[in-house]
């Protein structure tokens, strides 16, 4: 890898990075839009894998949906590593060191390919014990397509791995274009593998939920190669040269510094998806496929904003290391009002065709009695949630990810999973759905809180430099 790609690591960019010189409106859209379209892309082909798997039956829905907690962990941790490199690469960039955004480069692969070598252990080890903790012997028909469905997911996870180390060298550097082609790409790959390798189309071997495992893991793979070939060719700034690499360790513990808040953050939700589960299997499959479905519809509405994230963390990273303190402000502020954008479209949709949502799913009679309710409920939480996932960003790019960390463990573990158990027992199923909104409200006095403190300590502290 390092031969193929490297150029000259010493040789310095004579032009100023856009992330310090482009006017903050267009350079937000430039670098957030790009992503954004990815995310959705991405989110989309989430939804068609569970659309074509629900017509398998719902039993395999349930199965795929139950796989959520360990398929979470496994791209928490290929997501919260590029988080750590790229907030890294970025601040290195605006301080013009160009050697270490190198060195953090090859450290990056290092530690990507450890992360692929854990996972291939765990996918042959705990995919049966993770499937029956969940659902006991209860279901057999469950356990056996879940357990097919995620073990060739986690077995071939380094598609995933190469694909998520690309792409974020290529945002680091600005280059977000690149990497929303690739995950298009990836996504469309996906799409189009999706109803074959299920339904057993143009020849090849009907599949079932093992189809739809593997259209992901090939889509991946595809992304992965994309992504690869565009940093040979347009990223000049980052090279990677692993020839006679060794582990820096402390600039690793640099990148996990920042990184491994985002991990747990984001493996919060892994326990979070496991223990709803767990409530909701008392009362019946259905009511986890309900859980799933929404899992999956919210990523849709919350995927664009994350693709927003994705890009500003560069952008306010790079004018962290510049001090421009004018151009971070600017882009936190047009960020929110993105977000909010993005957010109340999926207030309304949760709110107006909660019904047109479900039925995408086949959703049965029981499903839809069910989850036409439930999906109201839930989308009250669309109306605060935009605020705490961009400040929650900001936080990262400051290099204080602990505070999103303490944000996210207040939500979904101290005030949600609670609240959920405790709705249960009171009052039902109806009941567990209002402790989503409630967790979020405690979510955006907490975010709140850390904003205040951030904006004394850190960036009123900086010079207002230019916009």
């Amino acid at each position: 890898m390092g031969g193929i790609m490297s150029q000259n690591p010493s040789a310095a960019p004579a032009a100023e990075n856009k992330m310090g010189t482009m006017p903050v409106g267009k350079l937000l859209f430039n670098m957030s839009l790009p992503m954004m379209v990815s995310m959705l892309v991405q989110a989309l082909y989430n939804i068609v894998d569970s659309i074509f798997v629900a017509k398998l039956s719902e039993n395999a829905l349930t199965a795929v949906s139950l796989a959520f907690p360990l398929q979470t962990l496994l791209i928490a941790v290929a997501t919260g590593t590029g988080v750590g490199m790229n907030a890294l690469l970025s601040k290195s960039l605006g301080e013009h060191d160009f050697k270490k955004a190198n060195k953090i480069a090859d450290n990056g692969i290092f530690l990507y390919v450890l992360s692929y070598i854990v996972f291939l252990i765990l996918g042959f080890t705990v995919v049966k014990p993770f499937y029956a903790s969940q659902i006991g012997s209860a279901d057999v028909e469950i356990m056996e397509l879940g357990i097919d469905y995620l073990s060739t997911v986690m077995i071939l996870s380094f598609g995933l791995f190469g694909q998520i180390f690309f792409e974020r060298l290529l945002t680091s550097t600005g280059r977000t274009i690149f990497s929303m082609t690739s995950q298009l790409c990836g996504a469309i790959t996906n799409i189009i593998l999706d109803p074959i390798l299920i339904f057993g189309l143009l020849g090849a071997p009907k599949m079932g939920v093992t189809g739809a495992a593997l259209a992901t893991v090939i889509g991946q793979c595809v992304a992965g190669i994309i992504a690869c070939v565009c940093n040979h060719k347009f990223n000049h700034e980052v090279s990677l040269n692993i020839k006679g690499f060794r582990p820096d360790w402390t600039l690793i513990g640099h990148i996990y510094a920042i990184g491994i808040p985002s991990i747990i953050m984001q493996s919060i939700g892994s326990i979070m998806t496991y223990c709803m589960n767990r409530i909701l299997i008392e009362f019946s499959s259905t009511a986890t496929a309900v859980f799933g479905v929404y899992f999956k519809l919210q990523s849709f509405f919350f995927m664009p904003v994350f693709g927003l994230n994705n890009g500003i963390t560069p952008i306010i990273a790079y004018n962290y290391g510049a001090k421009q303190r004018k151009r971070m402000l600017k882009t936190i502020k047009l960020s929110l009002i993105v977000a909010f954008c993005l957010t109340f479209i999926g207030f309304l949709s949760f709110e107006a065709i909660p019904q047109v949502l479900l039925d995408m799913f086949n959703a049965s009679e029981d499903m839809l009695t069910i989850g036409v309710p439930a999906l109201r409920i839930i989308g009250i939480h669309y109306l605060i949630a935009w605020f705490c996932i961009v400040i929650g960003t900001v936080f990262q790019a400051l290099g204080k990810a602990v505070f999103s960390m303490i944000v996210s463990i207040m939500r979904q573990l101290v005030v949600l999973i609670p609240a959920a158990y405790i709705l249960a027992k009171l009052d039902g199923l109806h009941a567990v759905w209002w402790s989503f909104p409630i967790a979020e409200v405690i979510s955006l006095l907490v975010t709140l809180f850390f904003f205040i403190k951030i904006y004394r300590e850190i960036i009123s502290k900086l010079p207002e430099g230019k916009l």
